[in-house]
């Protein structure tokens, strides 16, 4: 399953991430920057760190998990 990713910097300094499951694809870099900039200017979330003050990142995970028979 992907997930889209995005960072950002807290008023401690320090990198928060919150994550969304099952992100339309292909990802429209537009609309990510226009999300993170709305979850800031509308203080969306807290951390325990301060308010989130600015981008860092953005990006897309993919995890693949293979199951080892172990008896």
């Amino acid at each position: 399953m992907k997930k889209l990713e995005m960072k950002f910097t807290n008023q401690d300094g320090k990198i928060v991430t919150y994550s969304l499951d099952k992100p339309i694809e292909p990802v429209n870099v537009a609309s990510v920057h226009a999300a993170m900039d709305e979850i800031i200017s509308q203080n969306a979330f807290t951390s325990t760190g301060g308010d989130l003050i600015e981008k860092k990142s953005a990006r897309l995970v993919e995890r693949i998990v293979e199951d080892i028979e172990l008896g």
